[in-house]
């Protein structure tokens, strides 16, 4: 079992690599020319060493030093340090867009895919996880990344061009070098197979902190109404003790990588030193080409302890990278066919046939659900909460699609309509307002952008916001959060319908829209919407049965099924479950 999960585990890793390839892989032209200056920098690096090996050789003694010989030999180090200094700047430059360009590539996928995604995902997915998936992760696998480019090619190309110069210019001590360099290895290999898994756990629990964050701050409100803030407290206590636990085993595992390779670099100079002392003694070597092999041990073993920092640093990055192709993998909603109509002027005819419905399989929902509607209709739905009202709205605006049977508009089924053009052709109020950073005319005209001033003002007015919009800082160019800031959510409301009010789609969907307005103010927004749901097809989904009295159709649903339909007046003359919910909201 342990095999499996770990064969599991490296195939993941795989993966994920692969995937990342395939983002490098589009600017090929810039890995190339990053190699190719990776070579330029490592061969004049490894070259001055033996410049300065043939200096010390000219050094003979007292007074017997060749002063041209040497200044000639500097002037070449002086040319080398300068060409090594210029392609290291390029090959930063180099990395660096690499590096930005697939971080960018990246963090846009996911992005699109998060605007592609069925609404099941969101539904299903902590919203500050998602939010620590695209940025969290992206920023740390961004550092990985640029820290990879940066020094796995130089130091691969130093370690191998090293070896050829040690091994060009004395083989014995080149192999006592050679022989010690497997241990390298064995403690880069110990660190990596056990950094993954525990840097993958930081970035997952480091999620669920930011989702609980979150969550926090944006219902603060109601953590203090139930005095919730101790619990909260504790719950953050908890994810902030685990993460602390996973953070430092995978930062001590990490850590161990610099002492570790450095006390293989002591070794090995060591090894190279003690050696190249007796051949030297021997006469098998010169002073200068000794002092030159110390320099190449100390360049041979440095590469290892950046290798090592980028392998760690690699396990990071790609354990965030994971996390982020899982959202961009995900199957995303059904796109539109091929042959999808376009919903232009549509009449609002609406028909349910026989639907069926759950969010969750196996628990049943909406069954054998069968509704006509036509044009220009008033539809109330009322029942108790969680009997589906909302989940045949969602159904409506195909935010979800049916397990079962159809649903038409004007004799077609939504499912062969574009999405965009069916959902242009409802007008939506919800009870949850939702409001973007912008200024209140950009609000207001989130539907119909290129709306003059005068048509913006009138909706305003129709919705009655014009009032309480003049008696802002800078009225309708005043700028709001994407929470609608210091707006009541009364207020915010009101923003929504006139939003709906520039409009005026050919269908209608009110769902609690005039919750959160005061009783003065929603009989004259009764009022407006009375006038605007004039000949157009409308669904008003509403707990205060006083709001639909006027409604062509009452449908009264109870555990997804409509178990009674007609007028107010029929409903309550029949006496059934629509009349005593009526009775016991007006019992007095």
């Amino acid at each position: 079992m342990a095999d499996k999960s770990k064969t599991e585990k490296r195939q993941g890793q795989m993966a994920t690599m692969g995937k990342v390839l395939n983002y490098i892989r589009r600017y090929w032209f810039l890995v190339g020319l990053s190699l190719i200056l990776a070579a330029v920098t490592v061969a004049l690096t490894l070259y001055v060493p033996i410049l300065t090996g043939d200096a010390v050789d000219l050094l003979l003694g007292k007074g017997r030093v060749d002063f041209d010989g040497v200044s000639a030999i500097m002037i070449k180090i002086g040319i080398a340090v300068l060409i090594t200094a210029l392609a290291q700047w390029v090959m930063n430059t180099c990395n660096n867009h690499i590096t930005y360009h697939v971080v960018k590539d990246i963090r846009e996928d996911a992005f699109h895919r998060l605007e592609e995604l069925p609404l099941k995902y969101l539904d299903a997915h902590a919203y500050g996880d998602i939010v620590s998936r695209v940025v969290a992760d992206v920023d740390t696998f961004a550092d990985g990344l640029l820290m990879g480019f940066t020094q796995l090619f130089t130091g691969v190309l130093t370690i191998f061009g090293t070896l050829i110069f040690m091994l060009v210019t004395n083989v014995p001590i080149a192999l006592v070098v050679v022989c010690i360099t497997p241990v390298s290895f064995l403690v880069a290999k110990f660190i990596a197979t056990r950094t993954f898994s525990m840097f993958k756990l930081q970035s997952e629990t480091r999620g669920e902190q930011t989702a609980l964050i979150e969550e926090m701050i944006g219902n603060q409100k109601i953590v203090k109404t139930f005095s919730r803030e101790e619990a909260v407290k504790e719950q953050f206590r908890e994810i902030n003790g685990r993460l602390e636990k996973c953070s430092l085993k995978a930062i001590f595992f990490s850590s161990l990588t610099n002492p570790c390779t450095r006390f293989v670099n002591s070794l090995v100079y060591a090894g190279v030193g003690i050696f190249g002392a007796f051949l030297a003694i021997r006469g098998g070597i010169s002073v200068g080409r000794l002092s030159c092999f110390l320099s190449y041990a100390n360049q041979y073993t440095k590469p290892f302890n950046e290798i090592s920092g980028v392998v760690t640093e690699l396990q990071n990055a790609l354990a965030c990278a994971a996390r982020i192709f899982e959202l961009i993998d995900e199957q995303p909603q059904t796109p539109d066919g091929e042959n999808a109509k376009e919903l232009t002027a549509a009449r609002g005819n609406v028909k349910l046939e026989n639907v069926y419905f759950s969010y969750v399989p196996g628990q049943k929902l909406i069954e054998n659900f069968n509704l006509k509607v036509e044009p220009g209709q008033r539809v109330a739905i009322v029942g108790p909460t969680g009997c589906g009202k909302t989940t045949l709205i969602n159904l409506l605006m195909r935010f979800y699609d049916v397990n079962g049977g159809r649903i038409c508009v004007d004799g077609i089924d939504i499912r062969e309509l574009t999405r965009g053009s069916l959902r242009t052709s409802y007008g939506m109020v919800l009870q949850e307002t939702w409001l973007r950073a912008g200024t209140i005319r950009d609000n207001i005209r989130m539907g119909k952008p290129d709306a003059p001033d005068e048509e913006v003002i009138a909706a305003a007015k129709s919705a009655h916001a014009h009032s309480f919009i003049k008696r802002l800082p800078q009225g309708y160019d005043t700028v709001i959060t994407e929470d609608g800031g210091s707006l009541s959510q009364g207020q915010k409301q009101l923003l929504c319908i006139a939003r709906v009010m520039l409009c005026l789609p050919p269908m209608l969907i009110l769902d609690e829209a005039t919750s959160s307005i005061d009783t003065r103010t929603e009989l004259k927004i009764q009022n407006a919407f009375a006038a605007m749901m004039e000949g157009r097809t409308s669904f008003i989904v509403a707990h205060r049965l006083s709001t639909i009295q006027e409604a062509d159709i009452i449908l009264v649903m109870k555990d997804g099924n409509i178990i009674e339909q007609g007028s107010h007046e029929s409903l309550l003359a029949k006496g059934g479950f629509y009349a005593n919910l009526y009775h016991s909201q007006f019992a007095g």
